[in-house]
């Protein structure tokens, strides 16, 4: 199927978008590994009126339970680039985090083989740069008890689902879909962007360090720019008015330019 400018409305990768009249900038939202785009539904109410707030909805959670999710991410980043490609006719910004960080990224980077023109700005959280090799290769193959610990270890999942074996035996397919997604990545070397890149991390996550986020920097040619926030690995839920208020504050300068 092909979606057009029009049809928009009916567009399953895209949740909890409202009608924004107003809006002078698309702000996609990519979800981290095991969620969906719910975790983005109420961002429209704390960011500023002109940016038209699209959370992403990727198969196999939410409204698309029903789909399988993807398990590599090459054919997921082609889809997205299909399917997200109408809302690109106005100006756009991408934010993700653990993840929906890579995604946007390497979604980026392929609108740009498409000779589709790059974000105004990419925020990244949660994650560390795509050169660098990834600290957890095999979640995605690892024994249910020891995929536990490693969930308990990221923090994310809370210990009654953990312990419930009918909500794990739903939820874990999903889980190890998305790890997989992320195993999967090869980084191939590119020029950098030419779109400014902002990555945010959590103070106490002990999954993605200082210098791994830092190391974003050599994803751009333009500025670069991070914040560290108090909280682990979902420093997202743990400090979201902060996040927001920091999101609302970088994507300013952006707005200005557009409305003047």
């Amino acid at each position: 199927m092909t979606y057009t400018a029009d049809r928009k409305k009916s567009n399953p990768w895209i949740a909890y978008r409202k009608p924004n009249p107003r809006a002078r900038v698309r702000l996609f939202c990519f979800p981290y590994a095991g969620s969906s785009a719910v975790i983005f539904h109420d961002w429209v109410n704390h960011l500023p009126e002109e940016v038209d707030v699209c959370p992403v909805q990727l198969p196999g959670r939410g409204t698309r339970h029903h789909e399988l999710p993807f398990t590599h991410l090459a054919p997921l980043i082609l889809a997205l680039g299909r399917f997200l490609k109408p809302y690109l006719d106005m100006p756009y910004i991408f934010f993700g985090h653990s993840m929906g960080a890579l995604l946007s990224f390497e979604l980026v980077r392929e609108l740009r083989r498409q000779r589709v023109n790059e974000p105004l700005q990419l925020f990244v959280s949660g994650r560390g740069a795509p050169q660098l090799p990834d600290p957890n290769p095999h979640l995605s193959k690892l024994p249910n008890h020891e995929f536990i610990k490693e969930l308990r270890r990221y923090k994310g999942t809370p210990e009654i689902v953990l312990r419930n074996k009918e909500m794990m035996a739903i939820f874990f397919p999903l889980l190890r879909a998305d790890f997989a997604v992320c195993e999967t990545y090869v980084y191939r070397p590119q020029p950098p962007l030419k779109c400014p890149v902002t990555a945010f991390g959590g103070f106490e996550d002990e999954t993605v360090s200082t210098g791994n986020l830092m190391s974003w920097q050599a994803q751009t040619e333009a500025v670069f720019r991070h914040f560290l926030f108090p909280g682990d690995h979902f420093f997202i839920h743990e400090n979201q008015q902060s996040l927001l208020q920091t999101l609302s504050q970088e994507m300013e300068p952006i707005i200005e330019e557009l409305v003047s």
